[in-house]
């Protein structure tokens, strides 16, 4: 964080956090004095004055290494964020709080984000062209704290109570195959005749068995599948798929031009697995800067086209 909050001899709080932060973040304590203006005695001084007020050590510190203690880990993150939420509000304060700037960091799954959502990016950097973004795309959790990450968009439950959840749309799954899979064979029509076909598994959401509901009388079918193939890539699942590797389940909007073009066929159409949701979630805080505010508002307007553009089927 390179806002120096020092405004005199004797740094306030925030000031010796920011410090603490800085050091963490640039490795070494000349480096950090080097950052923020200043001399290492400064820096070493500021580091101690922290350590004296909150009764801990933080960093172990030898001739070449430094490395964080435990309450160190803890404090860093909690600083981190707390220095955010000040600057944020003294943004508000100052009245340029609904003035989009800076760098937002937004963690995205690689295939959604890799395809669907640059559109609505675009849009949202057009409208705001002080705005620069990290587009960071990876499936899983995101660590907000110790990654930096302001918002993430997340296909699937989200169960922790630490962050603010909104959800956008949700994404139809279906079964499909090239069509050498089915060896000139009818396409099965009941999800129970698709257990004698080999399987391809996307290990994120379906390892060895997969639920298929019917679209008309809600009856579910579990099957259990011994896949050839395990990824956590969709992409990696949709090429096999198109090399006639076997049956997966996958998200619609992925499949579609697959589907038109008959590279693939939909396997048991009236059958689905349950379809996924989509969260934008972003950690707990009092004052958000305008940019994630903002955000927010153009992915919630641009998602249903997003979604509705692939539709369930295609």
């Amino acid at each position: 964080m390179s806002t120096d909050l020092t405004s005199s001899s004797s740094p306030d709080r925030l000031a010796l956090m920011q410090t603490f932060v800085t050091i963490v973040e640039a490795g070494s304590l000349s480096t950090a004095a080097a950052q923020l203006g200043t001399t290492q005695p400064t820096i070493s001084r500021r580091l101690q004055a922290l350590e004296r007020l909150l009764g801990l050590a933080l960093l172990q510190r030898s001739t070449h290494t430094m490395k964080l203690t435990a309450d160190g880990e803890r404090c860093f993150e909690r600083a981190k964020e707390l220095l955010a939420n000040w600057l944020a509000f003294e943004a508000d304060l100052r009245g340029v709080g609904d003035e989009p700037e800076g760098t937002l960091r937004v963690l995205a799954p690689h295939a959604f984000g890799q395809q669907q959502l640059i559109a609505p990016l675009a849009d949202y950097l057009r409208r705001y062209p002080r705005v620069s973004v990290d587009w960071l795309l990876r499936d899983g959790t995101p660590n907000f704290i110790a990654e930096g990450i302001d918002c993430a968009i997340q296909v699937g439950e989200v169960s922790d109570p630490a962050v603010v959840a909104i959800r956008l749309s949700e994404v139809p799954r279906i079964v499909v195959a090239a069509p050498s899979v089915l060896g000139g064979a009818a396409p099965p029509a009941h999800a129970s005749e698709l257990a004698g076909l080999p399987w391809l598994a996307l290990r994120t959401f379906y390892r060895n068995e997969i639920a298929l509901t019917h679209a008309g009388s809600g009856e579910r079918c579990l099957l259990g599948i011994q896949p050839r193939i395990s990824t956590d890539s969709l992409y990696a699942l949709r090429s096999a798929a198109l090399l006639g590797l076997g049956v997966c389940v996958a998200s619609a909007w992925l499949l579609s031009e697959d589907l038109a073009q008959r590279r693939l066929v939909q396997l048991a159409p009236q059958w689905q697995a349950s379809a996924l949701p989509i969260h934008l979630v972003y950690p707990h805080a009092r004052f958000y800067p305008a940019r994630l505010r903002r955000f927010v508002e153009v992915i919630r307007q641009a998602m249903p086209d997003v979604i509705g553009a692939a539709g369930p089927g295609g």
